[in-house]
C-alpha cells in the first residue's frame, strides 16, 4: 500500500516562482511514489472577503497551473474543497476537541489579526481546525508544507491523538514534510521576505503566467549586494536566492553553477537567470492555455477528483459519528 499525502492551495492572488519551486514541483515528483491527494482549498480563502466572480475563475485558474505544471489527475486526485461537504463538517465536531489554548498559539493568527484588528473573523481563528479536518480526513500520512505551516500540521498531530484517546484509533496521525532546497524562495526586490501570492509589490514576485519580457525585467531589477563573488551563502539573502532559482530550475549542482560564474558578474547571473525561467515557465504556461481553452474541460477535471476522493471522506465521517454518537 502507498503512503497518502495531501496538501492544498488557495485560489487567491497569483501563483508565483516560489510556489512552483517550494511545492508544486515537489508534489508532481511523488505523485507516482504516494497515493496523491491536491486540493484547492476554497473554504480557506472566504475566511477573509473575497469576490465572488474573481474567486470563482481562480479556483478554475489555480487548478489549470497545477495540472498545467505536471500533475496529472489520472495519478493523483485534484479537486475543490467544498466540493466535499465532509471537510466542513468534520472541522465542527474537531472543533469540540480543540482547546482554545492550542490556538491562541499559532502564530499566523497573530499576525494576520494584528493586520486586521476587529475586523478579524471567527474563522481566521478556526483556520487551522479546518486544516485539521482536510488533513484527518484522508487517513493522510505525509503532509508537504512550508515552514509556515508546520505548527498547523503539529496542531492536527496533537488533535488526532488526543481523539484517538477518547474514541480509540480513528485518525491516521500526519507528519509535516518540508523540502530541504526551495522551500523559501524570496522577494526579488528584498530578499528578506518570503515571496507571497498576496504580494502587492510588483517587483517581488515571478508569476506563473508572467511574460517573458516582465521576467526578464523582475530579475534584472532583483537585489543582489555591493560584493563581487557569484556563490551560494545564506549571509548575502539576495544573491543566494537567484542561485537557488537557478538551481532549481536548471538541476545543476551547486558547485557547476558556481564554476559557471566565476570570474563573471551579477549582470550575467541575472541574464542567464532571466532565459533559464522563461524556457522553465514556458511548458507550463502553454499547456496552461490548452487546457483553460475550454472552462468546462477544468470543471470536469475537478468533479471527477472530487468522485474519486469522496468515498474516502465518507467512510471517515461515517465512522467519527459513530464514535462521537451522532448522525
Amino acid at each position: 500500500m502507498k503512503k497518502r499525502v495531501f496538501s492544498g492551495i488557495q485560489p487567491t492572488g497569483e501563483l508565483h516562482i516560489g510556489n512552483y519551486l517550494g511545492a508544486i514541483q515537489h508534489w508532481v515528483k511523488i505523485q507516482h511514489e504516494y497515493d496523491s491527494i491536491f486540493c484547492v482549498v476554497d473554504l480557506h480563502a472566504v475566511t477573509v472577503p473575497q469576490e465572488p466572480r474573481v474567486l470563482k475563475a481562480k479556483i478554475r485558474e489555480v487548478a489549470g497551473l497545477l495540472i498545467a505544471s505536471g500533475i496529472d489527475p489520472k495519478v493523483a486526485s485534484v479537486f475543490v474543497q467544498s466540493h466535499v461537504h465532509e471537510h466542513s463538517e468534520l472541522t465542527w465536531i474537531l472543533n469540540c476537541y480543540i482547546p482554545m489554548g492550542w490556538m491562541r498559539r499559532m502564530t499566523q493568527f497573530k499576525e494576520k489579526s494584528q493586520k486586521q484588528k476587529e475586523e478579524v473573523s471567527t474563522a481566521l481563528f478556526d483556520y487551522p481546525a479546518l486544516m485539521s479536518a482536510d488533513i484527518l480526513l484522508y487517513n493522510t500520512d505525509e503532509v508537504p508544507v512550508g515552514e509556515d505551516q508546520k505548527q498547523h500540521v503539529e496542531l492536527t498531530r496533537d488533535v488526532a491523538q488526543r481523539f484517538n484517546s477518547v474514541y480509540g484509533e480513528t485518525f491516521t496521525v500526519p507528519k509535516a514534510v518540508i523540502a530541504k532546497a526551495g522551500a523559501r524562495i524570496m522577494g526579488l526586490d528584498d530578499p528578506t521576505q518570503k515571496m507571497s501570492k498576496s504580494e502587492e509589490q510588483p517587483g517581488r514576485v515571478i508569476n506563473l503566467l508572467d511574460s517573458p519580457d516582465d521576467i526578464r525585467g523582475k530579475i534584472m531589477r532583483a537585489t543582489t549586494d555591493s560584493r563581487r563573488e557569484i556563490c551560494f551563502d545564506e549571509e548575502r539573502p539576495g544573491i543566494n536566492n537567484l542561485l537557488v532559482i537557478y538551481e532549481q530550475l536548471s538541476g545543476q549542482g551547486r558547485e557547476d553553477i558556481e564554476a559557471r560564474f566565476e570570474g563573471k558578474g551579477y549582470v550575467d547571473l541575472k541574464r542567464e537567470l532571466a532565459e533559464v525561467v522563461v524556457e522553465g515557465l514556458s511548458p507550463v504556461q502553454s499547456r496552461y492555455r490548452e487546457l483553460t481553452a475550454d472552462p468546462r474541460h477544468i470543471d470536469t477535471l475537478l468533479a471527477e477528483g472530487a468522485s474519486k476522493v469522496r468515498p474516502t471522506a465518507e467512510k471517515t465521517m461515517a465512522l467519527v459519528r459513530d464514535r462521537v454518537g451522532i448522525g
